[in-house]
């Protein structure tokens, strides 16, 4: 962990994506048609052979109250603990115990995956821990346990295109139960989890996806540095709520999600309204896993989103907008020229317009956009 950080806490969020079993001759109606949209922008849900999983936030909560939010949470000194060296030992000899290398400079990696872990006490690599932290977090909160069985390590390790998660594991549900309570008590039973019950957290099956910091003045203060990663799962998992931190889970398409929440049925945060618009681009989870396993090792840039007001708007300025400052931590602007958008315009808690003027680095997906919207596309 990096206790040195003044304005931020690290923190791990997974954007899990699960197959929908479908019905004989039903594939068709899902290939995804570029003048086959709903009413608005969104391609048609139907479009969609996949569901990604959103939890919605206890209204008790001290950050995001209500909010649908993906699985995450704080990183924890035990997601860092050299006691997963152990647990790893059949792959110390490999670079990042078995990740594939990210090609991105370091002086252009985002600062929570470049730290130097090792000056701060630990052997795991952010990349590991991070991923360990989403897993870890993922189990938490809904239940669902991302693992792959010591007996598997061979086949891993031979692995070098990045995994897709394929079928449920077999730990009986009780099982299950008792430990999801114990690392629910305490992180660190999730390293004690893993050696008594002979499994691996599949970090391999976990790719890199985004970089996110938390706004200055928003959502009570608190803001954390969060790393965004995205697994594709064959099917979708017993899921349940934790009644705590967590009041209900749902698995739902992009698009029904981005419609639910311009009804103003359920609200979402900004970096989820971007993401859920970028994945619109691709309804087919062997698409979606192709691409994100594929655009990983380029890497990723960090986004801190500084907020500007105009008229009775909120501007959420992003890197490579005209108007983002030189200096993100420092409040005066850039040069206002060019015609360089990259912004998501609030007017209300419920209602995001994105405008994209510029093509997104790292070989990422550009989001969805209206129509009307100024951009790319």
């Amino acid at each position: 962990m990096n206790h040195s950080l003044k304005h931020w806490k690290e923190a791990a969020t997974l954007i899990v994506a699960a197959e929908q079993r479908l019905c004989a001759g039903s594939l068709a109606s899902r290939t995804p048609q570029l003048g086959k949209l709903d009413t608005k922008h969104l391609p048609h849900s139907s479009c969609f052979d996949y569901n990604i999983l959103l939890l919605k936030r206890s209204g008790k909560s001290g950050f995001m109250p209500n909010a649908y939010v993906f699985p995450g949470g704080l990183v924890d000194s035990s997601d860092f603990s050299s006691e997963w060296l152990d647990i790893f030992r059949s792959f110390s000899n490999t670079p990042c115990l078995g990740l594939r290398h990210v090609k991105q400079n370091a002086e252009t990696r985002p600062p929570i995956f470049a730290t130097d872990r090792l000056k701060l006490g630990s052997p795991i690599p952010g990349e590991v821990a991070f991923r360990i932290c989403a897993l870890r977090e993922t189990f938490e909160e809904s239940g669902v346990l991302l693992v792959v069985p010591k007996t598997e390590e061979k086949r891993v390790l031979n692995n070098k295109g990045g995994m897709i998660h394929h079928g449920i594991n077999d730990i009986c549900p009780e099982k299950l139960k008792k430990w999801r309570s114990l690392v629910n008590q305490s992180p660190s039973n999730f390293i004690r989890m893993c050696r008594e019950l002979e499994v691996l957290p599949n970090i391999w099956a976990l790719h890199e996806w985004s970089n996110w910091l938390t706004p200055e003045g928003r959502y009570g203060g608190r803001r954390f540095d969060t790393a965004f990663f995205i697994c594709c799962l064959k099917e979708i998992p017993h899921t349940l709520q934790d009644q705590k931190e967590i009041e209900l889970f749902q698995w739902s398409t992009p698009s029904e999600v981005l419609q639910s929440y311009e009804a103003e049925e359920v609200w979402i945060a900004p970096p989820q309204f971007y993401e859920l618009s970028r994945l619109c681009r691709l309804p087919l989870l062997n698409d979606l896993h192709k691409f994100a396993s594929e655009r990983a090792i380029e890497g990723c840039e960090q986004w801190m989103p500084v907020i500007t007001a105009e008229d009775d708007q909120h501007i959420s300025l992003l890197p490579g907008d005209k108007l983002y400052p030189v200096n993100a931590s420092e409040s005066s602007t850039g040069h206002d020229g060019g015609s360089a958008l990259h912004r998501m315009v609030i007017s209300d808690l419920y209602n995001i317009r994105l405008q994209i003027t510029i093509p997104p680095k790292y070989k990422h997906l550009l989001p969805v956009l209206p129509l009307s919207s100024k951009s790319l596309l």
